[in-house]
């Protein structure tokens, strides 16, 4: 009787992945999406950290291709003092 027990699955555990996340598309394209652009100060402060970090694509799920205009656009709005390079 131990056997029907232990192979039975009312006795098995199930087991689900907790790290599992849905992917979401990029944000930034799209039919409405916001055009990237050094001067759009609003747009780049979502894709910085509050300590002045470039946020990287896994987190903030933006594609790769964007990611690179995005980086760019962060650094030339730091070297023309829109952005700030750290935080105080």
């Amino acid at each position: 009787m131990s056997r029907d027990r232990e192979s039975s699955p009312s006795n098995v555990p199930v087991v689900r992945n907790v790290f599992f996340r849905r992917s979401r598309g990029c944000p930034l394209s799209g039919a409405n999406a916001p055009v990237i652009d050094y001067k759009n100060i609003v747009l780049l402060l979502k894709y910085v950290s509050e300590r002045g970090r470039i946020m990287p694509s896994r987190i903030s799920s933006i594609s790769a291709k964007k990611q690179r205009r995005l980086a760019r656009a962060i650094k030339r709005a730091r070297q023309l003092a829109l952005l700030p390079y750290v935080a105080q």
